[in-house]
């Protein structure tokens, strides 16, 4: 089955619970939302933060976009892929998460900070370690994935062409990358997101954060002048380590 469309969900957990909403999510939740048809794969992603490189580059990012009732979550973040983004829409996941009663509103409810998006993926490499993957199945044990707005349509058209210009390209040949998609929303308040897939943190910080990200800090380059004139969502990008499926 192929995943051209992801249901994404970031929020945070208190303390108290977290054990237990962890155990009833992976245990319970999750490979029964997997088990669905149209349902291609789902994942769990614990937000690592990344090196300080990825601090200075989200301190880089304009402030000013109104963001009044988002969400602003960041410690975990799930995944569910799909062949079609109206495979999460007919029903509505959204809705039918909302309806849910007993033991699994009271797991659901401990969650702060939600926010949601349906993306459908446009445009997408391989990286040279996809051969660690099948086509359509769970997205790498190490992720960045970041979620935002362009200032303005001129923006819109320099960002995409930036991806497909020089981002894509570069993913396409960096050690430790499996894989790399961009999204657009269905549904929302993202417009985009990337969607960056590694074998580890360790090969992501090496071959990706230093090297790559660091252009986001010079406003001469490329990179420095996209990240600008984008307004990323609380957190993002997230980078997190896969906690489900385990990474064997």
């Amino acid at each position: 089955m192929m995943d051209n469309a992801i249901w994404a969900t970031w929020y945070d957990l208190p303390d108290d619970g977290r054990d237990g909403f962890l155990d009833w999510l992976h245990g319970d939740y999750l490979p029964g939302l997997q088990a669905r048809p149209g349902i291609a794969w789902a994942a769990h992603y614990e937000n690592d933060g990344g090196g300080e490189g990825m601090a200075a580059v989200r301190a880089a990012f304009p402030d000013g976009a109104d963001m009044a009732g988002l969400g602003d979550g960041t410690q975990y973040v799930m995944l569910v892929g799909a062949g079609e983004a109206w495979t999460f829409l007919a029903p509505s996941v959204v809705e039918e998460q909302a309806g849910l009663t007993g033991k699994a509103r009271d797991m659901l409810d401990l969650r702060t900070g939600l926010r949601t998006c349906i993306f459908s993926v446009y445009a997408s490499v391989n990286g040279p370690e996809i051969h660690t993957r099948t086509k359509g199945t769970t997205p790498a044990p190490a992720i960045q994935m970041g979620s935002f707005r362009a200032m303005d349509v001129e923006t819109e058209f320099d960002t995409g062409a930036w991806y497909a210009q020089y981002r894509l390209p570069a993913m396409a040949r960096m050690p430790g990358c499996v894989a790399t998609r961009v999204m657009v929303s269905v549904a929302g308040w993202a417009k985009y997101s990337i969607l960056y897939e590694f074998t580890s943190l360790e090969d992501r910080m090496k071959s990706f954060e230093e090297p790559h990200e660091a252009l986001a800090l010079d406003e001469k380059e490329w990179s420095g002048r996209v990240i600008r004139r984008l307004y990323y969502t609380p957190g993002s990008p997230i980078v997190g380590r896969r906690i489900w499926p385990p990474v064997e």
